[in-house]
């Protein structure tokens, strides 16, 4: 055992999703939102495309002098298909297009990660990939997905654990990168940079 203090944790993200899932792993971070003009990163492939844009997060973040000694996670997803990257629809015309265009098919969805380690300044990233297999709702329930809102705020369109799952036939891989982020893979970024996932853990409520 210990004596140390735990080390502060901060999450890169507005993504209500990615706490949730890291708030269920036992974690219990801080979110402050980077800012980063999404638009103005580029990269040739869409996992580099999503590295980049979390890898931009992470350190924008991790460069605050108030946050001196945290680890800072940062995260983007974008789901690949046709070689192009998809990230947030525009407004709802492009929503309804790309599920017509997505439906009976399978996509990529890319979530690029990135742990800053601020107190030696070395940060390590990765790309976690998951295939995900899209059932054929009908033009009336796409057109009521699409009402609900929900797709102009997620990655793709879509997402797992909201009122699009019964359009996803299946997945293949970790069903938390596609929600938004991969516990599997920030276990491995935080041990390489000597960091235990549980000595992240909060404490037990009593």
């Amino acid at each position: 055992m210990t004596d140390q203090p735990r080390r502060r944790l901060v999450l890169a993200s507005q993504s209500p999703a990615r706490l949730g899932l890291l708030r269920q792993a036992g974690l219990d971070p801080e979110v402050i939102v980077s800012g980063v003009d999404e638009d103005a990163v580029t990269a040739p492939t869409p996992a580099e495309l999503a590295l980049a844009l979390a890898e931009a997060k992470a350190s924008v973040v991790a460069a605050k002098p108030e946050l001196k000694g945290a680890l800072v996670i940062g995260c983007d997803s974008v789901l690949e298909l046709d070689g192009r990257a998809l990230g947030k629809p525009a407004d709802a015309g492009e929503a309804t297009a790309r599920w017509k265009d997505m439906r009976g098919r399978a996509g990529t969805l890319q979530t690029g990660h990135c742990v800053y380690d601020t107190l030696s300044g070395r940060y390590v990233s990765a790309t976690a990939s998951t295939v995900v297999r899209f059932g054929d709702p009908s033009d009336e329930e796409v057109a009521a997905y699409v009402a609900s809102g929900e797709p102009l705020h997620v990655a793709g369109a879509f997402t797992l654990d909201g009122r699009s799952a019964p359009f996803i036939d299946g997945i293949d891989g970790d069903h938390g990168n596609v929600i938004g982020i991969s516990l599997p893979l920030v276990r491995r970024l935080l041990a390489d940079l000597g960091v235990g996932i549980t000595e992240l853990w909060a404490p037990p409520e009593e």
